[in-house]
């Protein structure tokens, strides 16, 4: 029989619940900890020799505007260097004289700016140390008034408008740095107007076709249906520019069997018996034209796969190239030869450079 605990309750072995209030912690476990570390603050300010001898504050600027006028003078030496040491082709020891004298001269400018600016804040600038709270919003009125007076006064410790001689050998220094740059880079583009070279290949009227690289003539008998030749004009391997000429005389010649071919008024002539030549240089930013799909006769640019079609005067049918590619009038000669008509009649390449 069950009996009735003190609580007046029955309840079944282990189904007794105890409730316990959570712990009340001891007033011994909160620390407050008493040598905690103060704010030392700023040390004490040090007078420089310069702010205590004003014999060495004059000689300390002096030293200043030297290096700014140092740097001016580095500036001008690097480019009457330039001028005065030109590059000649194959001649390796101007090279090395235009290098050395170019590079001295723009170290020097450099330099004398850099080490200037730093022994300027070292030795005339106040050096006291301060600390500011910064805010990432706008401030107030009164802030943005006391900024004025924060440039104003650091106009005044470094001297920048009261040291005259350091303002205009700085402001000198940096209008020169920059010179001895312009000059090398405007000497990067070509002395000639760029648009008539680019407009003018080798090929002229009769201008044998010659393989790629060997410079063998090509008979129109050689060229068989689905055939294609990388091509270049005869004499091109004897030329100095030989690499300037080939990126805009390459050519590719194909034979195509002659009821496949879409011609345009003007040019029935331009073709010999389904042979066409057509400019290797993509028009889109010059890459090398130099896959054919025989079967499609189609024409592609492996950079950025613009599609040309051969049957249809190159004309673009996919890709971001702009226009066709230029098509090289060819004939035969007594000889049986390939020839050139004439150059192409528009110019090779990208067209980009046109906008211009």
């Amino acid at each position: 029989m069950a009996q009735q605990d003190d609580g007046g309750s029955n309840a079944a072995a282990g189904s007794a619940v105890v409730k316990s209030e959570a712990p009340v912690p001891s007033p011994g476990t909160a620390v407050v900890a008493s040598d905690a570390f103060e704010n030392p603050g700023l040390p004490p300010h040090r007078l420089r020799v310069t702010d205590l001898d004003p014999r060495k504050d004059r000689v300390a600027e002096r030293r200043v505007y030297t290096l700014f006028y140092l740097s001016i003078v580095g500036s001008i030496f690097a480019v009457a260097a330039y001028v005065a040491f030109p590059i000649i082709p194959g001649n390796s020891a101007s090279v090395r004289l235009n290098t050395l004298f170019l590079g001295l001269g723009i170290a020097l400018g450099l330099l004398g700016i850099g080490i200037g600016a730093i022994y300027w804040s070292k030795n005339l600038m106040r050096g006291d140390e301060m600390s500011e709270s910064r805010h990432p919003t706008r401030g107030s009125e009164a802030t943005r008034a006391r900024a004025v007076e924060i440039f104003k006064e650091g106009n005044e410790e470094s001297g920048f408008g009261r040291r005259s001689l350091i303002r205009n050998s700085l402001i000198g220094a940096l209008v020169a740095t920059p010179l001895p740059a312009i000059v090398l880079f405007r000497d990067l583009a070509p002395a000639a107007d760029p648009v008539p070279l680019l407009k003018e290949t080798m090929w002229r009227e009769g201008t044998r076709l010659t393989k790629d690289p060997s410079g063998v003539p090509i008979k129109a008998s050689d060229v068989t249906l689905g055939s294609v030749f990388h091509v270049i004009p005869e004499g091109l391997n004897d030329k100095e520019d030989r690499l300037e000429e080939k990126a805009k005389a390459a050519v590719l010649l194909m034979r195509l069997r002659p009821e496949d071919l879409k011609v345009s008024p003007g040019r029935e002539s331009w073709n010999y018996n389904g042979i066409v030549a057509y400019s290797k240089i993509c028009t889109h930013v010059g890459c090398p034209v130099a896959l054919y799909e025989q079967q499609t006769h189609h024409l592609l640019c492996p950079c950025h796969s613009s599609t040309f079609d051969v049957t249809n005067e190159c004309k673009v049918i996919f890709g971001p190239a702009k226009r066709p590619l230029p098509q090289l009038p060819i004939a035969v000669d007594s000889e049986g030869y390939l020839i050139a008509q004439s150059d192409f009649h528009e110019p090779v390449g990208p067209s980009f450079w046109e906008r211009s």
